[in-house]
This record gives C-alpha cells, sequence and structure tokens, in this order.
C-alpha cells in the first residue's frame, strides 16, 4: 500500500474542526474532485471520485470517531484504501493530520495513480481543509 501524509493548521480548537469533519456526507461540498457522497447507514459511506480521468467509486466504513482527537476510516468495497484524520491541539489552534493509505489491484491504473496521487491527494485535502476552515 502507498502511503500519504498531509498536514495544516486550522485557527480553531480541536472540537470545531471534529465536529465538521465528522459529518462525512458534507466532504462533497470541501472538494471539487468529490463528485457526491452518499450515506449507506451503519457509519457508511459510498464515494463518487472523479480524478485522474477516471471516475472511482468506493463504500468506506467509519471505523473510528474519538471526538476531537481522530476520525479513522477503511474501504470496504471498490478502490482500498484507509484513513485517518488526527487533530492535535497548538497554540495556534488545532494541527490536522491526513493520513491516507491505498492499493490499486490494476497495475496500469496503479502507475498512473502513483504518479498523480500525491499532488491529487495534498490539493483534496488542501481543498478540504481551506473550505472546513472558512466555515469555522
Amino acid at each position: 500500500m502507498a502511503t500519504i501524509e498531509h498536514s495544516a493548521i486550522l485557527h480553531a480548537p480541536p472540537e470545531r474542526v471534529f465536529a465538521l469533519l465528522e459529518r462525512i456526507e458534507d466532504f462533497a461540498d470541501y472538494s471539487d474532485l468529490i463528485e457526491s457522497i452518499e450515506p449507506l447507514g451503519n457509519r457508511r459511506y459510498r464515494w463518487h471520485v472523479h480524478a485522474v480521468g477516471m471516475d472511482w467509486t468506493f463504500d468506506v466504513m467509519i471505523t473510528e470517531l474519538s471526538a476531537p482527537q481522530r476520525l479513522a476510516w477503511e474501504s470496504v468495497e471498490g478502490v482500498r484504501n484507509q484513513g485517518s484524520y488526527l487533530l492535535t491541539p497548538v497554540p495556534e489552534g488545532t494541527q490536522v493530520l491526513l493520513t491516507l493509505e491505498y492499493r490499486i489491484k490494476n497495475r496500469l491504473v496503479e502507475k498512473a495513480v502513483n504518479r498523480a496521487a500525491q499532488p491529487l491527494v495534498n490539493k483534496v485535502s488542501r481543498q478540504i481543509l481551506d473550505r472546513v476552515a472558512a466555515r469555522l
């Protein structure tokens, strides 16, 4: 599995940041690449993403909701991925660390995604955290 990390500081306390991050269905409003997120019940969501010229669909289950420190997930169908947001109080507000691991079975697609993944995930993460910060 490839691992990507992205970190940012948001100028709000962890409780406020976490309250927005735990609203998973709102992530479609936070990034141009996330087309929609369907709640499926039991902490499961179906993500529809358009990236690297392709449409991606995957079902994700929230595996941990430990307010206001950690939100974690893993895919249960589609693109294999797992990740977490770790929130740490800092003097400026909250440091948010996104860690994302993914695996793609198709070697040709995997090569294309690996080339694009780091800047792509950084772009999505930056968009998400910028738009969360704007809502704070």
